[in-house]
């Protein structure tokens, strides 16, 4: 009965599921196999997507006659060894979110550990029992490969074992609403993520599975398909019914359960739905191949998400049917080049953790050659070993010389809201927008900048988002460099308006009309003669006086006035040792940044109230930042970086 249902509910939301294939493409990709073409590897159809191979018994000769790849696999042999010598998941461990296994201080990511934490609050245990959870999903795809590599029962047994275990308790876990739907996990990413590693799993013991019975069970397979695979499928559908990166999750583990199962009805849901593959594609990517939530991260998170499916799909003889998509969501990999700083660095625009991510991302490329090859994922696949190097060789890719990213240069990239300046040493990123209201930051009309190989101001991303301080700092405009009225920065969120933009003279001009409620905020960024030179216009309609500002955060040591003097409470929270002065006309304020003199110059029209403070930068690190108000209905500030 229960599989008529299901097969019922599924033919319902397949009729009730019209694409909008009339509607205009919000983001136009003209022919993404080209795109960034210098960095790719082609095929002899000229395709830059290939179709995996998958070569068990290559793989198993390559063990026996290469001491390096012996020595590899028994490294493996042995950490799975481990983790199954005893029992890891139970039933009546409930997940919980991996956000709240932080710091109460800073909100940083605790150091997981196999064993349970004592005395831990219910929040930080469910984080917990995530990371055990997500680590037991992972171990059954090792186990399950190294069955179909060594033969050894072991592996197939313990596999196998875990998916009756996940299969027959699947029903007794609650149902968690407070994310998304989820049963499992604590959310539907969660879901996905181990209805992905399920499938896998199940696949690779494919042939082999013995057609065990068990009351209640037609078949040991039949009973993963009806007890786990299909209902975490059909739960998985029915949130996030909208473009976003979780969902492009939901539909990639949807698809692969399809695949795996055979239903083709599932298939059309999850790739052909409303808001299946296709549509998460078709509007998720923008024009230069952006994830349109703006935090790079989710470029290779996506990526990550359909890269799975993508390869099951190209070994299971359906990679076609999905070539247009997957040609659009390798350039996800490449895009970031375009931003990256000369060191190599990524900005942070919206709420990223950490801020250490690096253009290109080689780890990624490595790990996508089989299905996205390009030149410097290929080469930098050949120098470790991995079972995508083991099962699917590199001897026919000919990787050539290898790529370098494409040139740097001033560029604007109109449908994802971001504009790079560079000259003169500098290079500026300028965040003017968004195009979503998922992951934004009150940070619309701020700014990163590296002058030579110095890191000047930057984004300091977020922290778990079950730490206060996320909600609290990171994503409020005081942990940016942005305009403020009476103490608040950009209020919802906002596409704004290009007004300018000058490859020749590296300048670009946006404008939020909308900043806050009867606020408008304009912004110039220009590099003048070796210096950064920024111009803000707020503009407020409602006849009253306000107090109207400017934030800039400092990666370095700034000099005070000797009239600086403490304050009691500073402006902002998690400011601390705050000290003020006030100020007629222009501020000159001396700084030492990357071991290099500045001078930040500030101005603006009357009397400035100046703040400086030491203020939180990404865990565990804090850093200084500066803030001039005035007083009005409408204030310019004009602000420049000037290295010495």
């Amino acid at each position: 009965m229960r599989r008529v249902l299901s097969h019922l509910y599924l033919l319902i939301c397949v009729c009730l599921a019209m694409p909008d294939g009339a509607a205009a493409e919000r983001f136009p990709k003209l022919n993404p196999e080209t795109a960034f073409r210098e960095m790719k590897v082609y095929d002899a159809k000229g395709s830059p997507v290939r179709t995996p191979a998958e070569d068990w018994q290559g793989a198993q000769e390559r063990v026996r006659s290469d001491a390096g790849w012996a020595e590899w696999a028994e490294a493996r042999r042995a950490e799975v060894d481990a983790w199954t010598a005893e029992p890891r998941d139970k039933a009546e461990y409930v997940a919980g979110w991996w956000h709240d296994f932080v710091r109460p201080t800073d909100g940083g990511f605790l150091e997981w550990t196999p064993e349970p934490p004592k005395d831990a609050p219910p929040k930080v245990f469910g984080g917990w029992v995530f990371g055990l959870r997500s680590r037991n999903g992972s171990y059954m795809v090792e186990a399950a490969r190294l069955w179909r590599l060594t033969g050894d029962i072991r592996y197939f047994e313990w596999a196998a074992g875990q998916l009756d275990f996940y299969s027959s308790n699947y029903d007794g876990w609650p149902i968690q609403t407070s994310k998304s739907k989820s049963r499992l996990m604590h959310q539907s990413l969660d879901d996905a993520n181990m209805l992905v590693r399920f499938v896998e799993t199940a696949r690779l013991l494919e042939g082999a599975v013995p057609d065990t019975q068990k009351p209640g069970w037609t078949s040991r397979r039949q009973h993963w398909i009806d007890a786990l695979f299909r209902p975490m499928a059909l739960l998985l559908d029915e949130t996030l019914q909208r473009v976003h990166n979780i969902a492009c999750w939901q539909r990639s583990a949807m698809a692969m359960a399809a695949i795996y199962t055979g239903d083709n009805q599932m298939w059309t849901l999850a790739v052909d739905g409303e808001f299946g593959v296709r549509r998460q594609v078709r509007d998720g990517i923008t024009s230069e191949y952006f994830w349109l939530e703006q935090s790079l991260g989710y470029n290779s998170y996506v990526v990550s998400a359909f890269l799975p499916l993508f390869t099951m799909a190209g070994l299971s003889g359906r990679l076609e049917e999905l070539r247009p998509e997957a040609a659009a969501v390798e350039n996800l990999m490449l895009a970031p080049t375009l931003i990256q700083f000369d060191n190599g660095k990524l900005p942070t625009p919206a709420d990223t953790t950490g801020i250490s991510r690096r253009a290109p991302d080689l780890a990624l490329l490595a790990s996508a050659r089989r299905v996205f090859p390009t030149r410097l994922g290929v080469e930098r696949a050949r120098t470790s070993r991995g079972w995508d190097l083991l099962l699917d060789p590199l001897d026919e890719l000919a990787a050539g010389s290898t790529a370098a990213p494409p040139p740097g240069g001033s560029r604007n990239l109109a449908s994802t809201r971001f504009a790079m300046l560079r000259k003169d040493g500098w290079q500026v990123f300028f965040h003017y927008g968004q195009i979503d209201r998922s992951h934004a930051q009150a940070e619309a009309l701020s700014y990163e900048a590296h002058f030579e190989d110095i890191d000047v101001t930057h984004d300091a991303g977020t922290v778990g988002y079950g730490s206060p301080l996320h909600a609290g700092y990171y994503t409020r405009a005081w942990a940016h460099n942005v305009p403020v009225v009476d103490g608040e920065g950009q209020q919802g969120w906002h596409e704004g308006e290009l007004l300018l933009f000058d490859n020749r003279q590296a300048t670009v001009s946006a404008r939020q009309s909308q900043y806050r409620p009867q606020v408008q905020a304009t912004r110039t960024l220009s590099i003048v003669e070796g210096s950064l030179v920024e111009e803000t216009q707020i503009a407020t309609a409602d006849g009253k006086s306000h107090r109207l500002g400017v934030i800039l955060n400092v990666q370095g040591k700034a000099t005070l006035p000797d009239s600086a003097s403490g304050m009691e409470k500073p402006p902002f929270a998690y400011w601390r040792g705050a000290r003020q002065w006030t100020a007629e006309g222009a501020v000159e304020i001396p700084a030492i940044i990357g071991g290099r003199q500045f001078r930040i110059r500030m101005e603006g029209a009357g009397k400035l109230r100046m703040i400086h403070a030491v203020v939180p930068d990404a865990p565990p690190n804090s850093r200084e930042a500066i803030y001039a108000e005035t007083e009005g209905t409408a204030a310019e500030f004009r602000v420049m970086w000037i290295p010495e």
